[in-house]
C-alpha cells in the first residue's frame, strides 16, 4: 500500500516501453525512487557504467517524479509555456556500477524557488550501496524566449508543499 510522500519501488523492472499510471496531482511525492537496469550500451571499455550515463539515469528519474506529481514536460510546455533545463549539477561518484546491475535512483526535491528547483539525488545498487550522488538545479525557462521565468503559482505552491 502506498505511503504518502513516497512511491513504492516495484519488485521487478517494468517491461521496456511499459507505461505506468501516474497518480493525480496533489499526491505530494516527497522522495521518489526509480529503478534502472544497466545495459551493455551504458558501459565503457572497462565494463563500468560510463560517467555521463549516471546523469541520464537521474534525468529519467526526475522526469518520472514529475509524472508522479501529475505533470509531464509536454503539458508544462504546451499549457504553461515553460520548459525545465539543468542549470547546475554537482556529481560525486562513489563506486562503479556494472552491466546487468539493478540500480535505484532516488529523487528528493529540496527547494522550489521562484524560477528554479533544487534536487538531491543518489543512486544505489541492489544491496543498498551508494553508487553516485548529486545535487541538481533545474531552471524554469519561458518556452519562447528561453529566458528564466517564474514557476506558475499553483505549480510552485504544490511543489513547495513537497519540500
Amino acid at each position: 500500500m502506498p505511503v504518502r510522500g513516497t512511491r513504492p519501488v516495484p519488485a521487478a523492472l517494468p517491461e521496456p516501453g511499459a507505461r505506468t499510471r501516474a497518480p493525480s496531482r496533489g499526491t505530494g511525492v516527497k522522495e521518489f525512487r526509480w529503478q534502472v537496469r544497466v545495459y551493455y550500451e551504458d558501459t565503457d571499455a572497462a565494463g563500468l557504467v560510463y560517467h555521463g550515463n549516471y546523469l541520464k539515469f537521474m534525468e529519467r528519474a526526475r522526469t518520472e517524479w514529475l509524472r508522479a506529481m501529475g505533470y509531464t514536460h509536454e503539458l508544462l510546455r504546451e499549457r504553461h509555456g515553460i520548459v525545465f533545463v539543468v542549470s547546475e549539477a554537482n556529481v560525486r561518484f562513489v563506486r562503479p556500477a556494472r552491466m546487468d546491475d539493478h540500480l535505484t535512483v532516488h529523487v528528493t526535491l529540496e527547494r522550489a524557488g521562484g524560477a528554479s528547483l533544487d534536487f538531491l539525488q543518489y543512486i544505489e545498487n541492489e544491496s543498498g550501496g551508494r553508487i553516485c550522488e548529486a545535487t541538481v538545479r533545474i531552471a524554469c525557462l519561458d518556452v519562447e524566449t528561453l529566458r528564466p521565468r517564474r514557476l506558475p503559482g499553483a505549480i510552485r505552491e504544490e511543489l513547495t508543499n513537497v519540500c
